[in-house]
């Protein structure tokens, strides 16, 4: 899996100490009177503290995770299906519109349920895709704006827009064309509907 990870350069470092302080993990701390990062497992990559550096820094660097078993715990048991999520964060109000992930992407964005109600979601939709998700009812505001940025900084090869049957999600497609209009650009697009019982009535 893909993640943001966030890189400091000593020796660009004064200690100022304002990413610590802007840092919402507690993951950045000062040693020696240059920042450090204590624990790069719980960064959420999402770069805070990227703004607040008058030295720049700190910067993103993009890095490939893969968990690894340890002779201390016991080998976890091998799923019966496979993941097929390529990066973090996935959230469309939490992903940063530059992420290197986003050019020359597949991208998928998905109402959040779909995955819950569609047991084959991951094999069939998020397989090879870059995955956004949300919920256009519960979350506050239009996904189109951050949507448009993706659109605007990224080469995106395609969308594909996953939604329930129920009315609320009509919003999540509404948003990834308003965007796709904003931004002037013609990508292929298309829209997966799936049924309240997991069947797929439109794609």
């Amino acid at each position: 899996m893909i993640k943001n990870a966030i890189i400091i350069d000593e020796e660009k470092c004064i200690g100022c100490g304002l990413c610590a302080s802007t840092c919402h993990q507690g993951v950045i701390g000062i040693v020696d009177r240059k920042a450090k990062l204590l624990r790069e497992d719980y960064c959420d990559g999402l770069g805070r503290c990227l703004p607040v550096c008058p030295a720049k820094a700190i910067r993103f660097e993009e890095q490939l995770i893969e968990k690894a078993n340890t002779p201390d715990k016991p080998q976890a048991k091998t799923p019966s299906s496979q993941t097929h999520l390529n990066q973090w964060p996935v959230q469309i109000k939490l992903v940063p519109p530059n992420a290197p992930y986003f050019d020359n992407a597949d991208l998928l964005i998905s109402a959040d349920c779909a995955a819950y109600a569609y047991g084959n979601f991951h094999e069939e939709y998020m397989k090879g895709r870059i995955t956004l998700i949300g919920c256009p009812k519960l979350d506050e505001g239009d996904y189109s704006e951050k949507l448009t940025a993706i659109f605007a900084q990224s080469n995106i090869k395609s969308v594909t827009v996953a939604r329930m049957e129920v009315p609320c999600c009509s919003g999540i497609v509404y948003a990834a064309t308003k965007a796709l209009q904003n931004c002037g650009k013609t990508v292929p697009c298309k829209t997966v509907i799936i049924s309240t019982d997991g069947k797929i009535i439109e794609s």
